[in-house]
């Protein structure tokens, strides 16, 4: 499917990798003939009913007068964006760790079997 020459002229990038929460954002920025497009694509290929039920439910409202909210299709998802890769906890901001308590709550710790009488 890689050499699939519809997939090269869809209105969004990578449209087969979008998660469906990605793609209801970023189908709001399409007119009426472009989810028609996404739509036609999404029934000969995949068939996947949670994708048809959000490019449908657009194209309604596009028919009912909505329009096409202003934005990129093609922008970078927030996944993809450069220098945010990787944790933002450092040895330096992270918490001290502890066992948790073998009974009790974290603020009446149990004691230790040792120190029992």
């Amino acid at each position: 499917m890689a050499d699939d020459p519809g997939r090269s002229t869809l209105p969004l990038p990578d449209y087969d990798h979008l998660p469906l929460g990605a793609l209801e954002s970023r189908v709001r920025s399409l007119s009426a003939e472009e989810v028609e497009e996404l739509l036609a694509y999404e029934r000969t290929h995949a068939d996947r009913v949670p994708v048809t039920e959000v490019l449908t439910a657009r194209l309604e409202q596009l028919r009912s007068g909505a329009q096409p909210t202003p934005g990129d299709p093609t922008a970078l998802r927030p996944e993809q964006a450069a220098g945010q890769a990787g944790s933002q906890v450092t040895p330096a901001t992270s918490p001290q760790p502890f066992g948790a308590p073998p009974h009790g709550t974290p603020d009446q710790r149990g004691k230790p079997k040792g120190d029992r009488t």
